[in-house]
């Protein structure tokens, strides 16, 4: 059947709706997206879904409304928003339409549910109180959404449909950051094993250019691995490796006697001719050349042990 509307309630917005509609408009671009409380748009029929509007959920009606009791709940017992509800449903179409390979789809699937969906179903349903979030409370996307609301005296004729309209884009641009950037972690997973694989017993990984990294040690049990290399431009960047993604403890820091120095200062500490940097805090180093890192990271290696 042909989807001929998109159909949310009209007013003052959330992110719930705002983001299930990013969703929807990119599946059904045709569709006339629509933002009222009458009786007749939100009550289902053909060519019509409706969100977090209708007091039901009902997914063959396609009809998805969570502010019922019951309201509906994941396999956990946590609560769905319409963006999670309309995550669930047309989340892995969404992924096929943005060209993420179908190897990868139940993984990013999974992973931006966890990491950007619920997130968002657990505020709107006050299951999470946003002062969890600490002096960045008001920097969730949820709340920054928010902000793009029409101020409480700018009550023209249209002003909270003007807003909404306004609003998509800029949460079209985090939803599709955040499938990109899952999309991309699992090609570069695929590039990381590889790698280790290659570097065999050796405590230094080296990548044939800037990714994401760690979790793909960390899957791979590579717990003997303390630096990574990989060009930078025309550098080579030498990095560590941090303990867990909650730590900026690394495994092992780049030697002390580096910490801070440039160019002619940090070849003569380290006696690598080529050597252009080392960032104060050790986590990072640049060399001129890939013999020249090397050589750095067999110095770091051996520090280090």
């Amino acid at each position: 059947m042909q989807i001929t509307h998109l159909v949310t309630h009209s007013g003052g917005f959330h992110a719930d709706e705002l983001l299930s509609s990013v969703i929807l408009s990119r599946l059904f671009p045709e569709a006339e997206l629509v933002r009222s409380r009458e009786v007749a748009w939100i009550t289902p029929g053909p060519g019509k879904i409706i969100y977090d509007v209708g007091r039901d959920y009902d997914a063959e009606a396609r009809l998805f409304d969570h502010h019922q009791r019951p309201n509906p709940l994941r396999e956990n017992g946590q609560p769905y928003s319409s963006f999670g509800l309309i995550w669930a449903h047309y989340g892995r179409d969404y992924l096929r339409a943005l060209e993420v390979p179908e190897a990868d789809i139940d993984a990013v699937h999974a992973g931006f549910d966890a990491g950007f969906v619920l997130p968002v179903d657990l505020l709107d349903n006050g299951a999470i109180d946003p002062s969890a979030a600490g002096p960045l409370a008001g920097m969730t996307l949820p709340e920054l959404l928010e902000t793009l609301k029409p101020v409480f005296d700018d009550r023209g004729a249209g002003a909270d449909d003007r807003a909404f309209a306004a609003a998509l884009p800029v949460a079209r641009a985090f939803v599709e950051a955040g499938v990109r950037g899952r999309a991309a972690k699992r090609r570069a997973e695929a590039m990381v094993f590889e790698a280790i694989e290659a570097a065999g017993a050796s405590q230094v990984l080296e990548l044939p250019m800037g990714m994401p990294f760690r979790s793909a040690v960390e899957a791979a049990g590579a717990d003997h691995l303390l630096f990574v290399i990989h060009p930078r431009g025309e550098d080579w960047a030498l990095t560590t490796i941090r303990k867990s993604g909650g730590s900026f403890e690394n495994r092992a820091d780049l030697p002390e006697g580096w910490a801070g120095l440039t160019d002619a200062a940090l070849e003569e500490a380290s006696g690598v001719a080529g050597a252009k940097f080392c960032h104060n805090g050790r986590f990072i180093a640049v060399a001129a050349s890939h013999e020249a890192v090397r050589a750095m990271a067999d110095l770091a290696v051996a520090e280090a042990g």
